[in-house]
C-alpha cells in the first residue's frame, strides 16, 4: 500500500486545492500514482475500506464523476450508496442537511457531494458531526478538487514533477469553470510560474482570479512555448447569453485544432475535463491524436479518489 501520504496530517474533508500546500497535493498525488494499477481493476484491495460507508449524493447530474467515485469506493471495498435525489425526501422539501443527517445515522462515514451552489458543500461539512468525512465534488463555479488533483496526476507523469519549469494554458469558459479554479489553485500550490488564461471578454474571470497569470484574447498570440493545454466545456446557455456569438465562431477564434497545436511547444499535451463538444472547444483529430491525454485524466480519475477517499477515512 502507498505510504507517502502518511507524513502529512489527514484531512477531514476535501472541499478545495487552495491552501491545501505543495507538499499535501504531491502526497495525495504520490498516493495516487500507486494506487493506478488497482484502479483499473482487480479486487485486491477490497479489504481497505470492507465495512466503511460511503455516499454519492449528487444533486446535480454527472457521468465521469459519479462514475469515477463509485469505481474507487467498490475497489476500495466500501459499501457505495448512490443516493436518488429526484427520488427522495428533499423533493418534499427536506433539507440536505437533514438528509446528510439522516444518512449519517444509518452508518454513512463519507459524503461524495456535488452542487449547483457556490460553497453549498462546505456548508454541509462546517453543520456535519465530528467523523464524518465530505468531499466536493463539484459546487457551483467554485471547486471541483478531485478534477484538479487527476490534472495535475496526468500532467506529472507526462512533464515531470517541476512545475516551475511548466508553461500551463487554459482556454475558454474560465469564469464559469470550476474545473478551472481546481486548476489554477493546483498550480499555483506546485510553483507553476507561467499560468496563461485564454477566453473571450465576457467568459474571462475577474482580475482578483488571475493574479499570477498573463491572459488574453487571442489564443494564437498565447500558445508559443506551452507545454500544456487544457480546453474547457462550453455551455450552450453561454451562447444563449450572447457571450459567444456561435458555436461556429468559438470554434474559428477558440478551438483547438491542429494548426493551433503545432503553435505550442513539441510534445505539448492536451487535456479537457468532458464531456467534450467535438468541433467546438477541440477538433476530434486532437482530442483523439497523440498529444491528447483526455483518457489519461479519465483513468487518474479512479485513482486519485481511491486516494481521497483512502485519506478521509483514514485507511
Amino acid at each position: 500500500m502507498p505510504t507517502a501520504i502518511a507524513s502529512v496530517e489527514r484531512l477531514p474533508h476535501l472541499l478545495t486545492l487552495d491552501g491545501l500546500g505543495g507538499d499535501r497535493i504531491h502526497a495525495l498525488l504520490d498516493a495516487a500514482e500507486a494506487l493506478r494499477p488497482h484502479a483499473l481493476g482487480g479486487t485486491g484491495l477490497r479489504q481497505v475500506l470492507a465495512g466503511r460507508t460511503v455516499c454519492n449524493l449528487f444533486f446535480e447530474s454527472s457521468t465521469r464523476t459519479r462514475s469515477s467515485f463509485q469505481l474507487a469506493a467498490q475497489r476500495l471495498g466500501a459499501d457505495l450508496l448512490n443516493f436518488d435525489v429526484a427520488a427522495s425526501s428533499l423533493s418534499k422539501g427536506e433539507s440536505a442537511l437533514d438528509t446528510l443527517r439522516s444518512l449519517r445515522a444509518m452508518g454513512v462515514e463519507a459524503f461524495v457531494v456535488r452542487h449547483a451552489e457556490d460553497g453549498a458543500v462546505a456548508a454541509l461539512a462546517a453543520a456535519a458531526e465530528p467523523g464524518t468525512a465530505l468531499l466536493n465534488a463539484g459546487d457551483g463555479r467554485s471547486n471541483h478538487p478531485t478534477q484538479g488533483l487527476l490534472d495535475l496526476l496526468t500532467i506529472r507523469q507526462h512533464k515531470g514533477g517541476d512545475f516551475s519549469r511548466l508553461a500551463v494554458l487554459i482556454v475558454g469558459d474560465v469564469r464559469h469553470s470550476r474545473v478551472a479554479r481546481s486548476a489554477l489553485h493546483g498550480l499555483r500550490q506546485l510553483g507553476c510560474r507561467d499560468i496563461r488564461v485564454c477566453a473571450p471578454v465576457g467568459l474571462m474571470p475577474d482580475a482578483a482570479e488571475l493574479a499570477g497569470c498573463s491572459h488574453g484574447t487571442a489564443l494564437d498570440a498565447m500558445l508559443e512555448g506551452v507545454d500544456v493545454l487544457m480546453a474547457l466545456r462550453l455551455q450552450r446557455e453561454r451562447m444563449e447569453e450572447g457571450r459567444v456569438p456561435s458555436a461556429a465562431a468559438y470554434f474559428n477564434d477558440y478551438g483547438l485544432d491542429e494548426r493551433r497545436l503545432a503553435l505550442a511547444r513539441p510534445g505539448a499535451i492536451v487535456l479537457h475535463p468532458g464531456p467534450m463538444n467535438r468541433g467546438v472547444e477541440i477538433a476530434s483529430a486532437v482530442a483523439d491524436g497523440p498529444q491528447s491525454a483526455v483518457l489519461d485524466q479519465v483513468a487518474n480519475g479512479v485513482a486519485v479518489r481511491m486516494a481521497v477517499l483512502r485519506h478521509l477515512l483514514g485507511a
